[in-house]
């Protein structure tokens, strides 16, 4: 009887509660919305490339439960922005997106919207290579109208992508001689080779490029002073044999904008992926492609910044004045190849800043090959230099280390030690000259190709000292004043001018740049 008699009082509360409230009244709202932000920056994108999705909160901050009559874009279905409140996407039809209606916000609560763009050239031409697409949220009309602007940047492109069948979906592929047979074969990668027309790379326009651009035999593909060069995912550039890549970079009066030289990263333009790695693939430079050349560029965000694969006695690559930064595996991978290097910066990478395998013939000069790397645990140090592959079947081939010099060189990083040397029997070749390394360790130090009391091999090296780095988790690698490299290069190997275009003193301080003041 208690129970029951609990029961109806508490039933009784329960009803009366509910009669004294409005829930399912609401008042038109009377123009007092509060939002997050006056304006919404959906920061860049390419034409005809969707945006990420940003979002608005709207506020209701009065005691009453308020249906706001519409929301809806200022442009009406003209419009390229689209929009989701609180998980709907409004009217059906031309007017999805763009259009709703008695959108309910009860007291003291608040609502999302969700925008999007995708500036559709077939639509509406743009009216110049770069400029700001505009729109308006409007909530309510007449007297208690409010609003939200929308800006966006908008860049027009060229776009680089493979073929697809109309009829079969299926996705072009390269075809070129993997194995070296002499025979073309099929490959898994999609993309095409360039047109004789697409073999120049302006700074006009920004290129965009979906799958592997192609370089054929005979073709040669140049990128001019201030081109700009941007990748989609499982995307690259590959340079096949008899073909040949010349990056024409030059130095910049900006460090910041880096208006001259050539940057290659991926096509996500937002703020978030600035320094993503692994967002494209790799610049595939295959054997038998030769004279590839690179000279102020800045490579960002890939998978591998460089491979280089075969012509190990020739001159294969030549890159100066550049670097790479936020490789999810190598900065340079140099297979049994021929690579020169000069003021070059390596960064933050997944496993080896640099690594020459498989034997080949490599000469660094006032680089700076670094990796700070702190996205996950890294196997390499930042340099790795072998004279063999294992295959699949754990068979080991080995190929002569012709030679490998470093002069007047940094090698640090934040790992312990920076520096691997492995071989397996063939000529293994290899000279460091007034460089700074990381090396500290016991068990290692002092013997088999870590005798650094051998003139042989190693000359005029300081380790462990303090490189000073400007910010190296930033990827700034500018040396500061209190720089162990100070002074320890050698004039033997002296370039004159350093990467950022300053005149080296003598003796001239070790790595691509040389020592300044960091303003505080």
């Amino acid at each position: 009887m208690k129970r029951l008699l609990s029961f109806l009082i508490l039933l009784g509360v329960l009803l009366f509660w509910s009669s004294c409230r409005n829930d399912f009244e609401f008042s038109p709202s009377t123009g007092d919305l509060r939002f997050e932000r006056d304006t919404v920056y959906l920061d860049t994108v390419f034409t005809n490339i969707g945006s990420s999705t940003y979002n608005l909160k709207v506020y209701n901050r009065s005691d009453e439960d308020i249906v706001i009559p519409t929301i809806r874009l200022e442009n009406g279905t003209n419009s390229f922005y689209r929009l989701n409140v609180d998980g709907t996407t409004g009217l059906d039809g031309e007017q999805e997106g763009k259009f709703f209606e008695d959108v309910e916000l009860l007291a003291n609560d608040s609502l999302f919207i969700f925008i999007e763009t995708t500036y559709n050239t077939d639509t509406e031409p743009i009216p110049t290579n770069e400029f700001l697409y505009t729109d308006r949220i409007l909530f309510d009309a007449g007297s208690n109208q409010q609003d939200v602007d929308l800006v966006t940047l908008v860049k027009d492109a060229v776009f680089i992508y493979p073929n697809r069948d109309e009829e079969t979906g299926i996705v072009e592929t390269l075809t070129f001689d993997v194995d070296g047979d002499g025979t073309p074969d099929e490959t898994t990668l999609q993309g095409r080779f360039l047109d004789n027309s697409e073999l120049t790379f302006t700074n006009e326009k920004p290129y965009v490029i979906y799958g592997y651009a192609g370089v054929n035999d005979g073709q040669t593909l140049t990128m001019e002073a201030g081109a700009r060069v941007h990748f989609h995912a499982d995307s690259g550039i590959i340079v096949t044999d008899g073909g040949t890549l010349n990056i024409n970079g030059a130095l910049s009066t900006d460090l910041d904008a880096l208006e001259n030289e050539v940057i290659l990263e991926g096509d996500r333009l937002e703020p978030l992926f600035e320094d993503v790695p692994g967002q494209w693939g790799t610049i595939w430079l295959f054997n038998g492609s030769a004279n590839n050349t690179i000279n102020y560029a800045t490579i960002k965000n890939a998978t591998i910044g460089i491979l280089s694969e075969g012509n190990q006695t020739e001159d294969k690559l030549n890159i100066t004045n550049s670097q790479i930064y936020n490789s999810s595996g190598f900065g340079i991978l140099g297979r049994a190849t021929s690579i020169t290097a000069e003021n070059v910066v390596i960064n933050n990478s997944g496993q080896s800043s640099f690594a020459g395998t498989l034997g080949g013939a490599y000469n660094f000069t006032h680089c700076t090959i670094a990796n700070y790397w702190n996205s996950s645990f890294r196997q390499f140090p930042s340099v790795l230099l072998n004279d063999f592959v294992v295959d699949e079947n754990n068979t080991v081939f080995t190929n002569d280390l012709i030679e490998a010099n470093f002069n007047n060189c940094i090698i640090y990083g934040n790992d312990n030690p920076e520096l691997l040397l492995e071989d397996q029997g063939a000529v293994f070749n290899y000279k460091f000259n007034n460089c700074l390394i990381r090396f500290n360790n016991d068990n290692l130090s002092g013997s088999g190709n870590y005798d650094f009391n051998d003139d042989t091999f190693y000359e005029n090296n300081v380790f462990n000292e303090d490189p000073d780095f400007e910010a190296p988790f930033d990827n700034k690698l500018r040396i500061g004043e209190n720089s162990g490299a100070i002074e320890i290069g050698s004039t033997d190997f002296l370039i004159n001018v350093d990467i950022a275009g300053d005149t080296r003193t003598t003796p001239p301080d070790a790595g691509a740049y040389k020592s300044t003041v960091f303003e505080d």
